[in-house]
């Protein structure tokens, strides 16, 4: 299996259970036949940006981060295209962003929660993620700005 399902494995995980420890997700997810360490998952956390919330009386659980303002999800994305994307490329209204492999759905994501009028939506792959645009305008605006984010 995978990083990318491993994520996906890891955002379910934390969204339907308690987790208060690494130790508990290492656990869940060997359960779900991921071959993983505390190292690893360690990674992940701080990749999906999970962040622990109180459940009071000093017990915690982590939970997925409520990226919720452009300018924080737009930074992020920033920092992971220099550090993941490898090429831009369009045609037409769509782009097509390749990526290292395992970080496309990661970075869909992020590209999703921008919420911005001109893009109808992402779909990713292990190492490419298409962006469909409104218009080509739309689509050449987009990059634009994220071959920006490479430089």
């Amino acid at each position: 299996m995978n990083k990318a399902e491993r994520h996906r494995a890891i955002q379910e995980i934390v969204s339907k259970e308690e987790i208060s420890t690494q130790k508990e997700l290492v656990e869940r997810l060997r359960a779900r036949g991921f071959n993983v360490t505390q190292a690893t998952v360690s990674r992940d956390i701080a990749e999906l940006h999970l962040v622990r919330v109180s459940l009071g009386k000093g017990r915690h659980k982590y939970a997925l981060a409520d990226l919720e303002l452009p300018e924080d999800v737009l930074g992020i994305l920033r920092k992971r295209f220099k550090e993941f994307v490898k090429d831009i490329d369009r045609g037409g209204n769509i782009l097509v962003i390749k990526t290292a492999e395992g970080h496309a759905s990661g970075i869909a994501l992020l590209i999703d929660r921008l919420k911005r009028d001109e893009i109808v939506g992402t779909l990713a792959g292990e190492d490419t993620i298409l962006v469909v645009a409104r218009s080509e305008e739309g689509a050449q605006a987009l990059e634009e700005e994220f071959g920006g984010f490479l430089a």
